[in-house]
């Protein structure tokens, strides 16, 4: 009998028991996650689908709940990534799920790129940068569901001294008065300006009123000695330069 015991001890001991201690790998939404973060910091974030790279972000502001299906809810109704980041807070909070938390945090990825966008510009010569001048233009301007109108106001060596929203108006009519834009150029010692706004249509060809202001605002800015570069009008993916135009 003893022996019989010790040879079922032997066999048992031949057996790998795990350890409580052991690692093990993750599993469920937690694992699902961790292989995310491996994917991005591993330099492979690139090759993410658009509902991954929205689920990630808003597993920092919803880390208790699915947020792969609700990035794909959020895709499906807004229609991309860079349309959920950039839709208006309303909208965003009609969707079940989204509370402020989730907004905030979508809204602080959205100043984030307008920011690496407008470092581009920034201590350079905007003329000669008009590519990433355009890209830093549609990052602000055109997912803007009404007009808005910006002016660049430019120092003697064509940089960047600010860019400002002078006016917001509705889907179709932004008011602009062309005294107010160069009483800012005064006060910023500006000596050149760039005119901006979008078409939230998302065709940038000018209105009649688009023509009659950008002369109104030229004529008032020649009178002080102010360089009016251009008027670029931003739409969807598309962009008009008043210059390249022949309309200035």
């Amino acid at each position: 009998m003893a022996k019989k015991q010790a040879g079922l001890s032997e066999q048992l001991g031949m057996l790998e028991v795990p350890s409580s201690s052991a690692p093990t790998s993750a599993i469920g939404a937690e694992g699902h996650r961790d292989r995310m973060r491996t994917r991005i910091l591993s330099g492979q974030g690139e090759t993410m689908a658009d509902y991954e790279l929205l689920e990630m972000v808003l597993f920092v502001a919803l880390p208790r709940i699915d947020t792969k299906t609700l990035a794909k809810t959020l895709i499906a109704r807004f229609g991309s990534y860079s349309a959920v980041i950039s839709a208006p807070r309303e909208e965003l909070l009609e969707v079940k799920g989204i509370g402020e938390s989730a907004v905030a945090t979508l809204k602080v990825i959205q100043l984030a790129a307008q920011r690496l966008a407008r470092a581009e510009v920034l201590d350079r010569p905007v003329l000669g940068n008009w590519d990433r001048l355009m890209d830093y233009l549609h990052t602000v301007l055109a997912r803007e569901r009404v007009e808005q109108f910006r002016v660049l106001f430019l120092d003697t060596r064509n940089r960047l001294l600010a860019d400002e929203a002078q006016a917001r108006g509705t889907v179709n009519h932004t008011p602009v008065y062309p005294r107010e834009v160069v009483r800012r150029a005064l006060e910023l010692k500006a000596t050149a300006l760039i005119l901006v706004h979008n078409h939230p249509s998302g065709d940038p060809t000018p209105s009649r009123d688009d023509i009659e202001m950008t002369q109104e605002v030229k004529r008032a800015a020649t009178a002080l000695s102010i360089t009016l570069h251009d008027h670029v009008i931003v739409g969807n993916g598309k962009w008009l330069s008043f210059r390249q135009e022949k309309l200035l």
